[in-house]
């Protein structure tokens, strides 16, 4: 399996420099991978720096928790967008979410529709580990009625974050096929990647992308 084309290399730690940017990016061109992705104050570097690259340059608005107010996240995105981002990973609003509310639905037909007019795609990251199988099918189809891209399944810094074959095979079941997945939390073995692809998953993300194709 040639898992090279779906990764997508990660460095979203808060201690995060601009030599680690710059790390993440060499290691990405020699290693092939899809795209990376960086931190939205990394955004404007890591794009100078792909110039000359064919990766896709993805960024995380909301993130962490995802319960900023829809206005500040909008503002996010369209800075990440100006500064070259051609992938935005937005986190759901959980807690609207679990309130029940309709405001996340809201909130991702608006940055579909950001996305979308700004030729770059978007994922929502519903952060698997904080929600029940049903909520996970409920996220899921909100998602796909907004128009979103992909569904992503963590943050990777949710306690519970970790992602599994049962998570995207839920997931695969309850989306339409022009709706991707992106499996990331905790993926660190080739094999469990590719075990994540064969589960359904388009992408995988991943801050040990050496470790996968090469180790």
């Amino acid at each position: 399996m040639n898992l090279s084309n779906l990764i997508e290399s990660t460095n979203l730690k808060p201690t995060v420099n601009g030599q680690d940017i710059d790390f993440l990016i060499r290691e990405a061109k020699d290693l092939k991978v899809f795209g990376v992705c960086v931190p939205p104050f990394w955004v404007k570097r890591a794009s100078r720096e792909l110039e000359d690259s064919d990766l896709s340059l993805i960024t995380v608005i909301g993130f962490p928790l995802g319960y900023q107010m829809t206005e500040t996240k909008m503002e996010e995105a369209k800075l990440a967008l100006r500064d070259g981002a051609n992938e935005l990973d937005l986190v759901m609003n959980i807690s609207a979410f679990k309130d029940g509310m309709p405001w996340p639905k809201i909130e991702f037909a608006k940055m579909s529709k950001l996305a979308h007019e700004n030729e770059a795609l978007l994922k929502v990251i519903i952060e698997v580990g904080y929600l029940s199988d049903a909520e996970i099918v409920k996220a899921a189809k909100l998602c796909a009625d907004a128009g979103v891209d992909f569904v992503k399944t963590s943050t990777g810094f949710a306690s519970d974050g970790s992602v599994s074959e049962h998570h995207v095979r839920l997931l695969r079941e309850v989306l339409p096929s022009n709706v991707g997945i992106k499996a990331s939390g905790g993926i660190k073995t080739k094999e469990q990647a590719e075990s994540l692809v064969r589960a359904g998953a388009d992408r995988i993300g991943t801050s040990n992308a050496r470790q996968l194709l090469i180790d």
